[in-house]
């Protein structure tokens, strides 16, 4: 069998199959399918059985497609080859951003290391050591918050998944992926300064039919790491047409709690349906669900925690007061 190894962030994996066409090919491509719109980085590394966790690919033409999991070990067999180069969306393939690599790397960052791993955008006031993380799934505003900062001069920390570790009363925050699936009609009536010259000459048509994977890897803070930094959480909805600000903060740390662990299982405990025929049931487990849990509890009763709350805005004012005083730089 063919074999290779992967290492995404702290997390290991290896990598075997009988065909060697399935094996992923690394760098990989900036586009909308790319784990590059996931992860910073992912290093190709040599193949051990001592790695945290193993994928085996048995391509077999006549047998029916399966998968099993167990531990730290995936098995797929079937006509994987023509699966994947058949699939509708080649996000939820097996080395897509919505696929199954970018789950079990999230499985493994929480199960081998204890990094947690929001589904959250990160931007950082690098004068004022202030980390503001933008959770929330698709179609929440995390875009906006994320364009919009960086327009005011923040740095990126992460365009869609932002990692923690608490060791102790130690808190470190790890940087996620630089590149972030836009779509055209948010530059287009928004941010039209971050639009590229191709993009710019589209039907006005089109714009809202097309996301493109936009590169803000020039933007990036310098540090990989951040060491507790003041933190700000929000979890926004955005509306167009609305005007003003609104700001909730949680009254209650419980139900933060829980805000912060349904962010953080969102994406390990779901079911996808992988190459339209696999059905991926999840990797969750009831030991990794109550490490989560304390996870969340502790990362809300951290010092270092300034505010968590709820925002309802429109795309023009969604940062509201939060910034005033900074001296924020428009682009």
């Amino acid at each position: 069998m063919d074999k290779m190894g992967i290492r995404i962030l702290k997390a290991t994996v290896g990598i075997r199959s009988n065909t060697n066409a399935l094996l992923p090919r690394f760098p990989q491509k900036i586009e909308v399918k790319s784990l590059l719109t996931d992860f910073t980085k992912m290093v190709e590394i040599s193949y051990s059985g001592k790695l945290d966790g193993h994928i085996v690919l048995e391509n077999m033409h006549a047998a029916p497609a399966t998968f099993e999991f167990s531990k730290s070990k995936a098995l797929f067999r079937g006509p994987l080859l023509k699966l994947e180069g058949g699939a509708s969306d080649l996000r939820f393939s097996l080395w897509g951003n919505q696929g199954f690599l970018y789950r079990f790397i999230l499985f493994l960052l929480e199960e081998k290391h204890r990094i947690f791993s929001l589904h959250a955008c990160g931007l950082f006031d690098e004068k004022r050591n202030f980390l503001y993380v933008i959770a929330g799934g698709a179609g929440s505003g995390k875009t906006v918050y994320l364009l919009s900062g960086i327009a005011r001069g923040l740095k990126l920390f992460s365009t869609e998944t932002v990692h923690f570790k608490i060791e102790g009363n130690d808190l470190t925050w790890f940087k996620g992926s630089l590149v972030d699936n836009v779509r055209l009609g948010t530059l287009v009536h928004d941010f039209p300064q971050f639009l590229t010259r191709l993009d710019r000459g589209r039907k006005a048509s089109a714009v809202w039919r097309k996301k493109i994977a936009l590169d803000l890897s020039a933007y990036q803070c310098l540090p990989d790491t951040i060491d507790r930094p003041r933190v700000i959480f929000l979890f926004p909805r955005i509306e167009e047409g609305r005007r003003g600000f609104i700001s909730a903060a949680f009254d209650d740390d419980r139900l933060a709690i829980k805000a912060i662990f349904d962010n953080l299982s969102q994406k390990i405990a779901e079911t996808v349906v992988l190459d339209d025929r696999l059905t991926i049931c999840g990797l969750d487990n009831p030991a990794l669900a109550e490490a989560r849990l304390a996870a969340a509890y502790r990362l809300v009763e951290h010092n270092s925690i300034v505010k968590m709350a709820s925002v309802l805005s429109n795309p023009a004012e969604c940062w509201g007061h939060l910034l005033d005083g900074t001296g924020r730089r428009r682009l």
